[in-house]
């Protein structure tokens, strides 16, 4: 699909921000989060642009754009970019928030549904990441000033996810992508960090807090509930301000004390 872009009428304020997967649940958001202290954000979507429309809709300010494209492939990647870039003039701040999560645990999956679904987490989940960040830290070097990326990792990455095992192992080279791109942009004023959340509630995943299930899920936290996709954005959007340079290189846990790393 080639990218489309459309934007609200502009008038230049703020920072200038790409969030990946925007269409609904945590990437609205954390769109949300940044357009509401004066940024202009860049929407991007895969296949959900009504949703991704609401979601530039419902935005403070001006100056947004819509940006459509599959990331996962390298040339939309780039694609992408530049639509974002054009719209926005340029960019300060990428969130890398596009993923897939889908189920596979070993013991039932096909080697043939096996071997797909590796490759699907893989293009999307870590190759995605690398390109963008690739794209918006060449774009923001040009540019000079420094900027910020942000990557959304997972819990999963420490504890395991045996039900979705490439999630789990991608999310983890999500992370150690962030910490390796820390050090070797920080020359260049660039920070670099992810968030490793738990379970939050979102549209996607609405259906499983309902019953039995639900209990078990808000029983992990001795806070007894789930995060909101708000709290999970706010942590975002503080690592990617001008306050958080020193925690570039963190993976910052955001998960209700429902597993601690040691």
């Amino acid at each position: 699909m080639n990218p489309s872009a459309s934007v609200t009428p502009s008038a230049p304020a703020g920072r200038r921000v790409l969030v990946s997967g925007a269409s609904r649940g945590l990437g609205r958001a954390v769109a949300r989060a940044f357009a509401a202290q004066g940024d202009r954000v860049a929407v991007h979507f895969h296949s959900r642009r009504e949703e991704a429309e609401e979601t530039l809709k419902g935005l403070d300010g001006t100056g947004h754009v819509l940006v459509g494209g599959d990331v996962s492939d390298p040339a939309g990647a780039q694609e992408v970019a530049e639509a974002a870039f054009a719209g926005l003039g340029g960019i300060d701040v990428l969130v890398n928030n596009a993923a897939v999560n889908l189920r596979h645990p070993l013991p039932e999956t096909p080697y043939e549904e096996w071997t797909a679904l590796w490759q699907r987490h893989l293009a999307v989940n870590v190759l995605a990441t690398a390109n963008l960040s690739h794209l918006a830290a060449r774009r923001i070097i040009e540019q000079g000033g420094g900027g910020r990326i942000v990557n959304i990792g997972s819990r999963g990455a420490f504890r395991g996810e045996p039900d979705h095992p490439a999630y789990g192992a991608t999310k983890a080279a999500v992370h150690a992508l962030g910490q390796s791109l820390a050090v070797s942009l920080a020359p260049y004023g660039i920070g670099v960090a992810s968030v490793a959340p738990g379970f939050f509630d979102t549209e996607r995943v609405a259906h499983r807090l309902e019953g039995a299930e639900g209990a078990a899920i808000r029983a992990q936290s001795p806070f007894g509930r789930v995060a909101s996709a708000d709290e999970i954005a706010e942590a975002v959007r503080w690592l990617a301000s001008p306050a958080a340079e020193w925690a570039s290189g963190t993976v910052l846990d955001l998960n209700g004390a429902s597993h601690l790393r040691t």
